[in-house]
């Protein structure tokens, strides 16, 4: 299974504007799912859909309580699935964290590393988590070696950040 992340209009499958009952199907087909806040628009309760396959989770945000707004995909585990997770070819959990971004800013795209264990692509709409709650190779750093989450959002998601 391949996951291609298609900033800023959504991942495979997953295309932001999707409707709720549509979201919540196309993730119970991935494996398992939990619904939080159903159909919940508040500031603090906002509506998620929680995938759960075997091997990977994704976190479905839906901010208005009726369509998809923003998917957060986790680091795939081992197991007998292939499961990769691209950006435009690169795959995103098996390349290296500070590679991954140097490849990023290749591409004309500038990172915000303020948070440098959670960068985050204002331009692209893209956000890492390096955090790990067990244990992964580590850099030179002592950080993850690898990303062990990417949240994929609509255009200017981050740019409030920037200031």
């Amino acid at each position: 299974m391949e996951i291609e992340l298609s900033p800023p209009t959504g991942i495979t499958g997953f295309p932001f504007g999707m409707p709720s009952p549509e979201v919540k199907e196309a993730a119970a087909a991935l494996g398992s799912t939990r619904v939080r806040n159903d159909g919940s628009a508040a500031r603090f309760r906002k509506m998620k859909v929680l995938a759960l396959h075997p091997q990977f989770e994704i976190t479905f945000f839906l901010d208005d309580g009726k369509t998809l707004t923003a998917a957060e995909v986790w680091i795939p585990r081992p197991g007998p699935e292939q499961i990769t997770v691209t950006f435009r070819g690169i795959d995103v959990f098996a390349t290296p964290a500070r590679e991954l971004l140097t490849r990023i800013e290749a591409m004309g795209y500038e990172i915000d590393h303020r948070e440098p264990l959670h960068p985050v692509v204002p331009g692209l709409s893209l956000g890492f988590t390096r955090d790990a709650g067990h244990e992964v190779p580590l850099d030179t750093d002592g950080s993850p070696l690898y990303f062990q989450a990417v949240l994929v959002a609509p255009e200017d998601y981050y740019d409030a950040s920037e200031s």
